[in-house]
């Protein structure tokens, strides 16, 4: 089993930032994945950013030049920055981890973006 336990979040205005970060626990020894997903009010849950044990990266592309992700694997973290944020970026985030056969999802932080 993994264990997700997310930080950060909060709400902020237009144009501003906030940091996630998600510390992993259990057995991270099979993790070969861990980003975040986010679900909006009346939206199915999608991809923001991804990052691989091998340092590949995907991001969605509504994210793209503002937001950054980054892993520490000697802490067992995976740490979302976002800038400039918008308030479409509104959403509960939820921190992920892949093994070959299993997902497991953090239980969710919320980020608000409004004036």
């Amino acid at each position: 089993q993994v264990r997700l336990v997310e930080s950060g979040g909060g709400l902020v205005q237009p144009g501003g930032s906030l940091r996630l970060s998600c510390a992993a626990s259990g057995t991270i020894f099979s993790i070969y994945a861990m980003g975040w997903y986010r679900q909006a009010p009346g939206k199915q849950r999608e991809l923001v950013a991804l990052i691989t044990s091998g340092g590949m990266i995907n991001y969605a592309d509504s994210v793209k030049g503002r937001f950054t992700i980054s892993r520490d694997d000697a802490k067992n973290t995976v740490t979302l920055q976002m800038n400039s944020l918008k308030p479409e970026d509104t959403a509960v985030y939820y921190c992920n981890a892949k093994s070959r056969s299993l997902a497991y999802w953090g239980q969710g932080t919320q980020v608000t973006v409004s004036s």
